[in-house]
């Protein structure tokens, strides 16, 4: 049971990082203006939110970027 939830946990987040890269390099520029703006700091900062929380961030990204 172990094995099988840590292997569930990996892949969520091998999925999240793999989504999280362009969002981090290219997409945030679509959700907010002074995001936009954001240093490399500021990316690497964003960049584990987005690998946990990638299905909301890519729906969102999807939909359009901004609400």
């Amino acid at each position: 049971m172990a094995q099988v939830l840590s292997t569930v946990i990996f892949g969520y987040l091998a999925i999240g990082a793999i989504i999280a890269v362009p969002m981090a390099i290219r997409g945030i520029n679509r959700f907010d203006d002074a995001a936009a703006a954001g240093s490399w700091g500021f990316r690497v900062l964003v960049f584990p939110g987005v690998m946990v929380l990638w299905p909301l961030v890519l729906r969102r990204w999807m939909a359009g970027g901004k609400a």
